[in-house]
């Protein structure tokens, strides 16, 4: 039965392609490449080691501003721009997932795993510092300590606009944030049985805690800075008695501060977190959440007993550091078992990073490309939002419904996101996205076709590339599972061929290669490859490769 125990087969171009796409983006042929005949152990290493923690920040993306390509975080805030620099921050990220000239890095993949978990929106957040603050924060901790990363999420500007954190105080609570804390962030409503993990009073008691937590400078014309702030006045001072589900734990109220540097706030807030990861649930609900978005939507008995136990203990016992649990997870057997290879759809997001990415579609540079690179990125941006995945920009705090919701990753697919998924596709094949003057975004799949063939001008003394060397050649690393022969045949002789026989391409590819400038041989063919890569394209939408 396939377990944590470590995979130690080195990777194979399938096996390594099968990590690249769930551990990141997407890779580039040449990234599959050099992680083949790596182990697990070695690739996964240096995707973590590659991480790059100080990228160059946004700019300005308006060439009809005078601020155009300049930086714009580290100037006083301006309502007036408050949408465009909210949205450039959206494009900013984008170019990080899509780089390609950056080593390959999980950073990204698994930054986005904890934005989708622990969730604020630009449209409710507003102030594209906070936002930006909030982004590099879930960037920064991405790898590191868990409990850690819940203090700091609990009192971040973004976290308490979007919840309302602000808003509660004693005598008034709001429990929006005491909920969603227990509910989404730490333990869980229900264990793996079924069990309740908790109760409406502690939900009440948690709220009581958070009181007196604020923000400065929302969205402050002129502003430079903001903080949080901690108003001991608001805070409700009494102590907080929890229910069996926590052992009966009583934090005790603060009415002081206890020095400079903690506030009363602090001091009960570190005493919750500690409480709510105390609690069985808590680690095995994070591990199942890291399993379902990294292997597999479906988590059987077996699973839960085999894989998530063990990994919520190791997550534990390394006192809740996140990346003994990375390690542990994308090197183990059960994530390279077969089963588990094209087990998930493919994101919009993965679907639209992964094919820029597949098909050397290179990010225009910044702060010099500025509007390619926005031409570049809201190209992948707005066809995301049509696909029900618009950045940062999620439909409720429970995050993307296929990450949560019955049927899961399924879910990405329906009469409605097919069609664009469709015309996504397709874009790379029809190439009218003109990215900057000397850029045409795109597949030349002429170029490609000439590339498979040896010695291309030598028509009569080398033989002509063959209907399947064409398909063989445009489907390399493109599916999770390798086709069936019957479907490779049904690409070639329906979808290439239309029905002619497959001798008549050598006709038509020798006819192109005689005369690469004769515009009726070039139409033919180009047509019969665009085909084809279209329809391979669209069959590659339906799983993770």
């Amino acid at each position: 039965m396939p377990s944590l125990a470590t995979y130690t087969t080195p990777l194979t171009a399938k096996t390594a392609a099968h990590l690249l796409r769930r551990a990141t983006f997407g890779p580039t042929q040449t990234e599959i490449t050099s992680f083949t005949g790596l182990t697990a152990t070695q690739a996964v290493q240096l995707l973590i080691a590659n991480a790059n923690y100080s990228p160059a920040p946004p700019v300005d993306l308006d060439e009809n501003q005078p601020t155009a390509g300049q930086t714009y975080l580290d100037k006083p805030f301006n309502h007036n721009r408050n949408f465009d620099f909210g949205h450039y921050l959206s494009c900013w990220w984008l170019g990080l997932m899509a780089s390609q000239t950056a080593p390959l890095s999980l950073l990204d993949k698994l930054t986005l795993f904890w934005q989708n978990h622990f969730v604020t929106t630009r449209s409710t957040v507003g102030d594209y510092r906070f936002l930006n603050q909030y982004l590099l924060l879930l960037r920064n901790n991405a790898l590191g300590n868990f409990q850690n990363l819940v203090v700091q999420v609990t009192k971040d500007p973004a976290m308490l606009r979007y919840l309302n954190g602000n808003e509660n105080i004693v005598g008034h609570p709001n429990e929006n944030y005491a909920r969603e804390l227990q509910e989404l962030f730490t333990v869980g409503v229900f264990d793996f049985a079924g069990n309740k993990n908790y109760t409406e009073d502690d939900v009440k008691a948690a709220a009581k805690v958070l009181t007196g937590w604020e923000y400065t400078n929302y969205e402050v014309d002129n502003s430079t800075s903001f903080t949080t702030l901690f108003n001991l006045t608001n805070h409700d001072t009494t102590n907080k008695t929890f229910s069996a589900s926590y052992n009966n734990t009583v934090i005790v109220g603060r009415s002081t501060n206890p020095s400079p540097t903690v506030t009363a706030g602090d001091a009960e807030l570190s005493d919750l977190v500690t409480m709510l990861l105390s609690h069985p649930a808590s680690a095995r609900f994070i591990c199942r959440k890291l399993y379902r978005w990294y292997v597999n939507p479906n988590v059987t008995q077996t699973i839960e007993d085999d894989v998530i136990i063990p990994l919520a203990q190791l997550f534990v016992t390394n006192n809740f550091a996140i990346q003994p649990v990375i390690e542990k997870l994308l090197t183990s057997q059960v994530f390279f078992d077969t089963a588990n290879i094209g087990a998930l759809v493919k994101s919009p997001v993965d679907l639209a990073v992964g094919s820029m990415r597949l098909f050397n579609q290179p990010v225009p540079a910044l702060p010099t490309h500025y509007v390619g690179f926005r031409n570049y990125t809201d190209f992948m941006f707005y066809r995301m939002q049509d696909m029900l995945m618009p950045l940062l920009d999620q439909p409720s705090v429970f995050g993307y419904e296929p990450y949560y919701d019955t049927g899961y990753t399924r879910i990405w697919i329906n009469t409605t996101t097919i069609g664009y998924r469709y015309e996504y596709t397709d874009a790379y094949v029809l190439r009218y996205l003109q990215v900057e003057p000397t850029y045409l975004m795109g597949i030349d799949v002429l170029a490609w076709a000439t590339s498979l063939q040896p010695n291309f001008a030598d028509v009569a003394g080398t033989p002509a590339i063959s209907c399947a060397d064409v398909q063989a050649g445009f489907s390399k690393n493109l599916f999770a599972i390798d086709l069936l022969q019957t479907q490779i045949d049904f690409l070639i002789d329906t979808i290439m061929m239309q029905g002619l026989p497959r001798t008549s391409w050598t006709f038509q590819w020798n006819a192109y290669r005689t005369n690469p400038n004769d515009g009726g041989a070039r139409y033919e063919v180009r047509s019969r490859l665009e085909n084809l890569m279209k329809y391979m394209l669209r069959m590659a939408e339906y799983h993770i490769c």
